[in-house]
């Protein structure tokens, strides 16, 4: 297990598992999409002082592992997260090249479970998701 982090007055560890999926939730998490939006995220998260520990982009919905520090609440960074990360891909992506402020990529709610001392079982659930994924497509298609 890391060190708890600390702040000026406490020291902490908050980590949360994280699902989110696209609107209607489509396969839009195309290859080249899933690669960049890693590195978006990531830069997201630090402008909230957090950091995502693990992640895995399947191709309908992100499964993220994040530490956020307590002052700030789960909404406001996984917000921030979903809502500059979704007028980034409409920037970059869409075919207009205006502020995309009122479009929405990604769906509205979210899951969120805290991590206590299951960090390793809850990494090993994110890595190895698209494989298990995949597992049970093919036992339905003999099923």
């Amino acid at each position: 297990m890391d060190e708890p982090e600390s702040l000026s007055h406490s020291k902490w560890e908050c980590k949360y598992h994280v699902v989110f999926i696209p609107k209607c939730r489509r396969k839009m998490l195309y290859e080249q999409l899933r690669r960049h939006l890693g590195e978006v995220f990531r830069k997201l998260a630090e402008q909230k002082e957090s950091r995502i520990l693990e992640g895995h982009l399947m191709s309908d919905h992100v499964h993220i592992l994040i530490a956020i520090p307590p002052k700030y609440a789960v909404s406001q960074v996984v917000g921030l997260i979903t809502g500059k990360s979704a007028i980034h891909i409409a920037r970059v992506y869409g075919e207009r090249r205006r502020n995309f402020v009122g479009q929405s990529f990604w769906a509205r709610g979210y899951f969120v479970s805290t991590v206590g001392r299951d960090e390793g079982t809850i990494r090993e659930y994110i890595k190895n998701q698209e494989q298990e994924d995949t597992r049970l497509e093919q036992l339905n298609l003999w099923g």
